[in-house]
């Protein structure tokens, strides 16, 4: 059993507690969540992590070593995100010193604090690392379109070099390697680029395989998914992804993409993030189209005053209705196991990227989540599954098929 931590436990955590204690065999919660070995797979940070923020005390970040240890949240994947560019010489050149600059932060974090902290590069790390006390802290790449559009096979063993163990296809945007669940609206004229995957697409699967590292199709559009899933001698993961028939978005897997994770033995990770756990009202899709339109698409041209108007103009349309809680995510879980197989179903929180719900807010109401599966009715062997055990058995997986 890991070291036990003493932490108030926030409101909605007491209430689900009492609400357990008449729910068959009187699960311990506490005890049960102690047990299990939590990991969330998407964990964004900010370009002055480990400079002018220091995540070894409270921080008004949603992820922090206090908060980790509140919340037991055992381990995860801190993200190196780059944003779409352009498909330049400077465009990807600015990515790259972008996502160099949060991977040498994470690492730079993972070095600060041994005590509490430990970098994870495999699966066993994982386990052992968790074992003592410690936090496994692993590298996820969100975009690949850093690695370039030539060479990229040598751009991507620096990243794999380092620690990064699972590439991300696309973001918002098409790149290099397929295309996205999100074209831009202008960059793309949002249509399609490749139908899919790119012919460097397929070969950055390959080269994915040959290293270890976990093919991630969140952000990817269907054609790309499936054809990731397909092409890929490894199982894929999809690192933070929603299920449409909850809530309609096209970030959101369908059921037939859900069945095709499961069918070549992968894990979708359900994400917390609100807009994707709960579909706006007509109401709220309305207003959102209308201040879109008004304030146009190229946010890249936006000055700060523009940008802090029309953040407060949507924080204005998202009080319109109750956000999304807790119970709202688990739904995604639920659907997700009843299609794909309580085998094939995970959790991502995408914290300080944009998610964040009601009853987990940030890594220190963690418990809440596990509270809800126990309410659910899920099983402590469940639980382990959806909360680690699956993705750490995919991460087993491709590594055992490396060259």
């Amino acid at each position: 059993m890991r070291a036990r931590y003493t932490f108030a436990l926030p409101l909605l955590a007491s209430l689900l507690l009492s609400a357990c204690a008449t729910t068959p065999g009187d699960v311990d919660i506490a005890a049960l969540h102690d047990r299990t070995l939590t990991l969330d797979t998407h964990i964004d940070i900010p370009l002055t992590y480990m400079g002018e923020i220091n995540p070894g005390g409270m921080t008004e970040l949603q992820v922090d070593l206090p908060k980790l240890r509140q919340g037991q949240l055992d381990s995860g994947f801190w993200i190196v995100y780059t944003p779409q560019g352009e498909l330049t010489y400077s465009g990807i050149k600015a990515a790259q010193e972008i996502s160099e600059t949060r991977l040498k932060a994470i690492c730079d974090m993972s070095k600060a604090f041994p005590g509490q902290v430990a970098l994870a590069k495999t699966a066993a790390d994982v386990r052992q690392i968790v074992s003592e006390g410690r936090h496994a802290v692993l590298i996820g790449m969100e975009n690949a379109y850093p690695l370039g559009q030539t060479g990229f096979s040598e751009e991507l063993k620096i990243y794999t070099g380092v620690g990064v163990r699972y590439v991300g296809l696309t973001h918002f945007g098409h790149n290099q390697f397929g295309d996205s669940s999100n074209p831009h609206p202008t960059r793309d004229n949002g249509r399609p680029r490749w139908n899919g995957l790119s012919p460097a697409g397929y070969q950055l699967i390959t080269a994915l395989n040959n290293a270890g590292v976990m093919v991630d199709v969140s952000h990817a559009a269907k054609s790309t998914m499936m054809q990731a899933a397909d092409f890929s001698s490894t199982p894929i993961i999809a690192s933070h992804s929603g299920v449409k028939a909850v809530a309609d978005s096209a970030r959101n897997l369908d059921d037939e993409q859900l069945r095709k994770i499961a069918e070549v033995n992968g894990v979708a990770q359900m994400v917390a993030l609100g807009a994707y756990v709960k579909a706006p009202t007509p109401e709220q899709k309305v207003a959102r189209d209308a201040l879109d339109a008004e304030f146009g698409s190229n946010k890249a041209l936006w000055g700060t005053y523009k940008t802090q108007r029309y953040e407060a103009r949507r924080a204005e349309i998202k009080a319109m209705a109750p956000e999304a809680t807790v119970s709202d995510f688990v739904d995604h879980i639920d659907h997700a196991v009843a299609v794909a197989g309580i085998d094939h179903v995970g959790i991502a929180s995408d914290f300080d990227g944009g998610g964040g719900i009601d009853g987990w807010k940030d890594a220190s109401e963690t418990q809440n989540v596990t509270a809800e599966l126990v309410l659910r009715g899920y099983s402590e062997a469940d639980i382990a599954k959806i909360w680690g055990g699956n993705l750490l058995r995919v991460m087993e997986a491709v590594e055992a098929a490396s060259n």
